[in-house]
């Protein structure tokens, strides 16, 4: 392919004779070095560069700001320099002054690099996959044809443009391992399909899963761009003499993510440091629950902690065998909370007044002076029934909370702390004027407890009624045994997390059932880029 583009200055007829007569005579670079198959146990994230013919530059009378995007450039990007005043797309590149394409390629060195980009690139599956991750050697092999067991057996799924960009990357994949769909499409076939996709990073959805390669994820805060195999480089190069689009630089996005506008949040269930937790912890020391997941907690930008039990003073000692069902936990304890990385703490426990209003009163102060904001209940009823709003990284999020269940005297009054009641029409009218203002409303309930997975009737309205009013996510901080979860309208709704930081095994109840499940639980890790929400892991 012959690249042609203008020059600035008048050039002799002979000189240009004898220029074209040289090119002529160049060797022409070719494209058939064969691409090596990786062996399945092939742990290196290097995979063979395809190469294009490098074109030569043949000057023109006169020289125009025109540019040319190679056909591997994604669509957000290609939009992006499509969007910057007084550049021309043409469809040739021989027309071209200025070309876009990936960094990779080998074009003629009288071509100068004015601006880069690197675009991420997630591996994806179905929201309800088992899977978290895969190594990039068998990503590779999948690529190749030689099909491994960790992947599905049916085609990963991609656009046009990915197909494009990967194959200009990794060279040419396997005919019967991948399928083009367009962007819009990908997700509903991946989910009938039980299908795994490639998306650009600013494509990911919450009904993505988004799997680790070699444990590197673009939705995580550790991520390590260097290790991560799916970055791909872009570059757009300037004929030297196109001086005006020399602060192109400022116009083309440095990436499609850009880690300064993520937030990640930690949401979690029951925290209640009483009778058997509370022995364990003088026992073992305060900060022993957290042994294992502390610092899958602090990692987050913020922790969510649901603390359904007041600190007193004189609270007694604690037993494994406690009976009765008025809680209250040792001041000492919260240094257990400061380990986890808490940053906003959740008070639509039904114990909260276990140990009366001094005690709760005492709690917020503790909260207070850690820093940490409180909801879903306070030191009176408008300060229970008060939006949380947290600005982070650029994205603003809203919680609102709320007990249905009572007992009356754990309710704030306009005169008592307490929990919030559930008022829905007051929190519906929240909801709706907070999405308004451009926050993301996350709503948490403190609500009836039930020994089984499913959420019931009432559950459901209740839920589902604040994502009709604007919610993003609404989580269940009751429960004891985790319930299910599902994608609602626009909506994330989890009926219950189970306990977190609470002591309850596998029992008894009151008709001689046995009882199990109470052990397990989860942290639901909500992923928040650029005011959207994006992405959970379980």
């Amino acid at each position: 392919m012959q690249r042609h583009l203008a020059p600035s200055l008048q050039w002799s007829t002979t000189f240009m004779v004898a220029m074209l007569i040289l090119s002529a005579c160049a060797p022409r670079p070719t494209s058939t070095l064969p691409i090596a198959q990786p062996e399945l146990t092939d742990t290196s994230p290097v995979l063979p560069i395809a190469t294009l013919p490098a074109p030569s530059l043949t000057p023109t009378p006169e020289k125009s700001p025109f540019l040319w995007v190679a056909p591997d450039v994604p669509a957000a990007l290609r939009q992006a320099v499509s969007n910057i005043a007084g550049l021309k797309l043409v469809e040739q590149a021989e027309q071209a002054t200025l070309i876009l394409d990936q960094s990779d390629q080998q074009f003629s060195t009288e071509l100068v690099q004015v601006a880069a980009s690197q675009w991420i690139y997630a591996l994806t599956a179905p929201f309800p996959t088992i899977s978290d991750g895969v190594s990039f050697a068998d990503l590779s092999a999948k690529w190749y044809g030689q099909a491994p067991e960790t992947f599905p057996t049916v085609p990963l799924l991609m656009s046009e443009d990915t197909l494009h960009a990967l194959t200009s990357r990794f060279g040419t994949p396997a005919v019967d391992q991948v399928s083009v769909l367009p962007e819009e499409e990908i997700l509903d076939a991946a989910w009938k399909q039980q299908a795994w996709a490639i998306i650009p990073f600013e494509q990911i959805e919450p009904r993505w899963k988004v799997l680790q390669l070699d444990g590197q994820s673009p939705i995580h805060n550790d991520f390590v761009l260097s290790a991560y195999p799916l970055a791909i480089n872009f570059k757009l190069s300037s004929d030297p003499d196109v001086s005006q689009f020399e602060n192109l630089s400022s116009h083309l996005p440095a990436s499609n993510r850009d880690p300064s506008r993520m937030t990640v949040l930690d949401m979690t269930g029951v925290t209640a440091m009483v009778r058997a937790t509370a022995t364990r912890m003088e026992q073992k020391g305060v900060l022993y629950p957290a042994e294992d997941i502390g610092s899958l907690l602090a990692s987050a930008d913020l922790t969510h902690i649901s603390n359904e039990i007041p600190f007193a003073q004189d609270c007694p000692p604690p037993s494994p065998i406690f009976k009765g069902l008025l809680f209250c936990s040792s001041p000492n304890y919260i240094h257990l909370m400061e380990a986890v990385g808490t940053d906003l703490v959740e008070m639509t426990g039904n114990h909260f007044q276990d140990w009366g209003s001094a005690a709760t009163l005492f709690t917020i102060d503790l909260y207070d002076q850690h820093g940490w904001p409180h909801y879903g209940g306070g030191r009176d009823l408008a300060d229970a029934q008060k939006p949380l709003l947290i600005e982070n990284h650029g994205n603003k999020l809203a919680f609102i909370g709320c007990n249905p269940v009572g007992p009356q005297f754990a309710w704030a009054t306009p005169s008592q702390p307490g929990a919030a009641p559930c008022d829905f029409d007051l929190m519906h009218s929240q909801i709706q004027q907070l999405r308004a203002q451009g926050y993301l409303p996350i709503v948490t309930f403190q609500y009836y407890e039930y020994y089984s997975a499913e959420a019931r009737p009432n559950q459901l309205i209740d839920y589902r009624g604040m994502v009709d009013a604007g919610a993003e996510i609404v989580s269940g901080s009751q429960a004891h045994i985790p319930q299910v979860m599902e994608f609602y309208q626009d909506g994330f709704i989890h009926y219950g997390l189970g306990n977190l930081f609470f002591d309850q095994m596998a029992y008894l109840n009151k008709d001689g059932v046995l009882i199990e499940g109470t052990r397990n639980g989860f942290i639901d890790r909500h992923v928040i880029y650029d005011g959207r929400y994006i992405s959970t892991e379980l």
